[in-house]
């Protein structure tokens, strides 16, 4: 029997509570569930904790929007649109959240852990770096790391010495098993089966890793056609609880085969809040000035989302002007 449920934007982000683990598809400004954490700031929701391969975007604007406790990956911005990630910068100085910092490999470790219900992973990446510095255990610091939150590991890492080939000290790396995983998917079935168009990244993993999953989609076809080349799909209906349709709503990152990154309003947001003031203003006219995500779309504008509509034979958008040396 199918899992899945159809659901709103407003309905999936009001089963989000305060306090609860996150993980999200996509890569920096791609695929990112951004109609969803848009409503997540709405709602005005608080001290989530959220577990990222690596953030973008989408941890900009729930940073800014004062929705974070605590943050761990290893690398937030908007790749040449931005490459710092400002609001999660001016909190690490300032401590209004605990960040604590991984390798990119290590992060991957700590999701593919969870995804294989395993405890933990062994990994040899980052050894010797100031990433495994118990200095800046910054959860153990701040007293997170006690037991009392089935979330958080109670220690960063453990070493363990090789006892098979005998090459030397290993980290093991304890696995992630977020409350939910909101992803976005190009396509969806009636039923609740994702395909993914395009690169999947950690999107599986992170799936599996994650108690409950929410899934944006652009469409939803019916179950039989996803069915007919089960290869290309990335997870099944028993794997997700909730499924939205809603078009364009990774925006303004990008969507492969869908649409293009918008780089006009990444470079604008990323420039607009490199302060709190700057980000209040800039929410109060594109997250509290409108009602919802179909309002947001229509204040964008057919012009500007044609633009950026991906031609169906090549996958990208032909209307973008790009560089050139």
């Amino acid at each position: 029997m199918a899992k899945a449920q159809r659901a709103t934007i407003q309905e999936v982000a009001s089963l989000i509570k305060d306090g609860d683990m996150l993980t999200f598809s996509g890569f920096t400004i791609w695929r990112r569930p951004m109609a969803l954490v848009y409503e997540l700031v709405r709602q005005q929701k608080k001290n989530l904790h959220l577990f990222e391969v690596n953030g973008g975007t989408h941890t900009e604007v729930l940073a800014g929007g004062g929705c974070i406790g605590i943050w761990e990956s290893c690398w937030v911005g908007h790749e040449l649109y931005g490459k710092l990630g400002e609001r999660v910068a001016d909190a690490q100085v300032n401590k209004s959240f605990i960040v604590e910092d991984y390798s990119h490999a290590q992060a991957v470790a700590r999701l593919l852990a969870g995804a294989y219900g395993l405890p933990f992973l062994p990994t040899a990446c980052s050894l010797g770096t100031d990433i495994l510095n118990p200095e800046y255990d910054m959860l153990k610091k701040a007293g997170k790391r006690d037991g009392s939150n089935p979330k958080i590991p109670k220690q960063k890492y453990v070493m363990y010495n090789d006892p098979f080939f005998d090459m030397g000290e290993i980290a093991l790396m304890p696995a992630a098993n977020p409350d939910w995983a909101l992803v976005y998917a190009q396509t969806v079935s009636d039923k609740g089966i994702v395909r993914v168009n395009a690169q999947t990244y950690t999107d599986a993993e992170a799936i599996r890793a994650a108690d409950k999953v929410i899934v944006l989609a652009e469409e939803i076809v019916p179950d039989e056609f996803l069915r007919r080349d089960p290869n290309r799909n990335l997870a099944t209906d028993y794997m997700v609880d909730y499924v939205v349709e809603c078009p364009w709503g990774a925006h303004p990152t990008g969507s492969q085969f869908f649409y293009d990154v918008d780089a006009d309003f990444i470079r604008s947001f990323y420039a607009a809040t490199k302060t709190q003031d700057g980000y209040n203003k800039w929410a109060d006219e594109w997250i509290f000035g409108v009602k919802d995500y179909d309002e947001y779309l229509a204040k964008l504008g057919i012009t500007r989302l044609d633009k950026l509509r991906a031609n169906t034979m090549l996958g990208y958008s032909t209307r973008v002007k790009r560089g050139s040396r």
